[in-house]
């Protein structure tokens, strides 16, 4: 069976409405090696009361974890938002081969400060299904202001 970024991305938008279950701002990624998922994870930061625990950053570890490696350069990270400064800095750590994000995020996304954050070799992919992952977005900041 042949995957495809759609097929990974849906599965990113099931870990972020996981978040949106828990009161967190709805973003969720996955970490996928030979079209096999070894991590999944969605934001955390009210939930473990840290700021570091975006859904990129749990899955980054996770991932770590499940090869016993701190390098990633083989994986691809689908994660529905497009990753703030922090995250796209340990995405460069992580030497991550791919980044498929959904929305861009207009207020603090990385490309906005500088696009060149990420490791050089690694592939960008943007707008996968970016609606859907807006739309999720749109529901929780609409269910916090009422």
């Amino acid at each position: 069976m042949i995957f495809s970024d759609d097929y990974f991305m849906k599965i990113a938008l099931r870990e972020a409405e996981n978040a949106l279950e828990r009161g967190e701002i709805p973003v969720g990624a996955v970490v996928v090696l030979d079209d096999t998922v070894i991590a999944k994870a969605h934001n955390l930061t009210e939930t473990l009361c840290d700021v570091t625990a975006h859904a990129e950053m749990q899955a980054l570890t996770s991932a770590s974890h499940y090869l016993g490696a701190k390098y990633l350069n083989d994986c691809v990270l689908y994660v529905t938002l497009e990753p703030c400064v922090m995250c796209a800095g340990a995405l460069f750590w992580s030497q991550i081969g791919k980044v498929v994000y959904g929305a861009s995020d207009p207020k603090r996304g990385y490309s906005l400060v500088n696009a060149s954050l990420l490791h050089p070799k690694t592939e960008v992919v943007k707008g996968v299904l970016e609606n859907e992952s807006k739309q999720l977005l749109e529901l929780f900041f609409k269910q916090l202001r009422t």
